[in-house]
């Protein structure tokens, strides 16, 4: 039982499709099948059930789990022998749904570190906890709740999400605006996933209507542009207002209490986090996120949250 086999056995747990997996992995698909099956024959047991189409079972998850969690101790294995070696500080790996959140603490990190190496990760909520146990992040910055059990998190900040609309638009002197109002606007959004559309789908559904979204772009910049040039309207969090008070954009309360959102850092309960991911963790828990700097007096002991 090798180690590239196992690689590829959580590419193909993932994606659950052979065809795609073989395409990831730049192998052919004929090869990795014989692979699943020489991994499966060692371990007495199937990992997939392939009725119709491939799907991880019980057996394979519970492989799943030890192998990204065995694959995961490796590499830090490596990293921590490389910053031993070079006597540095190391690397910092953070996935977040969107970075312009963390623009602030990360330039500061970089001026505070400058030799440290920051990888930035995109990467949907749903795929987070994963890629924490299998260390291929050490910390990852979601907007959505992320449900496992092996994780520690520290709550950032929790704000109200509101609705921009172009500053010749009709509502756009509005004080607030109920969800009913705005069932026939059209809507510039986040793709299916993303905690700005999962908001959005939300909101509509509590109500038992459908939003009329007229297009999807993957980042707030890029959704505030398409507002300015008047394509639609769209949910705009409070930090976004704050960080763009000169774009021409009108900003208004949404009438709803469960028109928010908490925005989270989320670590590996079970890893050695290394020095340079502390002073990244430390930075990200001590930022005055009102104020757009650090907060004075703070260390790092973030709170653990269950």
């Amino acid at each position: 039982m090798d180690l590239n086999s196992l690689r590829q056995f959580l590419v193909v747990a993932r994606l659950e499709h052979l065809s795609r997996a073989a395409e990831e992995l730049h192998i052919a698909q004929p090869s990795l099948s014989r692979t699943i099956a020489r991994l499966e024959g060692e371990l007495g047991a199937a990992l997939f059930d392939r009725g119709g189409r491939l799907r991880l079972n019980d057996t394979g998850r519970l492989f799943r789990d030890h192998v990204e969690r065995a694959l995961g101790e490796l590499d830090a294995g490596r990293r921590a022998v490389a910053q031993a070696s070079s006597q540095g500080l190391g690397a910092v790996r953070l996935a977040s749904e969107t970075f312009l959140t963390l623009t602030g603490p990360m330039a500061a990190f970089k001026s505070a570190h400058p030799a440290v190496e920051l990888a930035l990760h995109w990467s949907p909520p749903e795929d987070m906890a994963r890629r924490l146990r299998a260390q291929e992040v050490d910390l990852c910055v979601a907007s959505q709740p992320i449900h496992a059990e092996d994780l520690e998190s520290v709550q950032l900040f929790d704000e109200a999400v509101g609705i921009g609309v172009p500053l010749g638009h009709p509502l756009a002197g509005r004080a607030s605006v109920t969800i009913d109002e705005l069932a026939d606007q059209p809507f510039v959004t986040a793709r299916p996933g993303h905690w700005l559309r999962r908001l959005l789908d939300r909101l509509f559904a509590a109500r038992g209507l459908t939003p009329k979204i007229v297009c999807e772009a993957d980042e707030h910049g890029a959704i505030a542009e398409l507002i300015i040039a008047g394509l639609g309207i769209g949910l705009a969090p409070a930090f976004a207002r704050r960080n763009a008070v000169s774009a021409p954009v009108a900003w208004i309360p949404v009438d709803s209490p469960d028109c928010r959102r908490t925005v989270t850092l989320y670590w590996s309960a079970d890893s050695h986090l290394p020095t340079a991911v502390r002073l990244m963790r430390t930075t990200i828990t001590n930022w005055n996120w009102s104020g757009g700097e650090p907060r004075a007096g703070a260390d790092d002991r973030p709170a653990r949250q269950a």
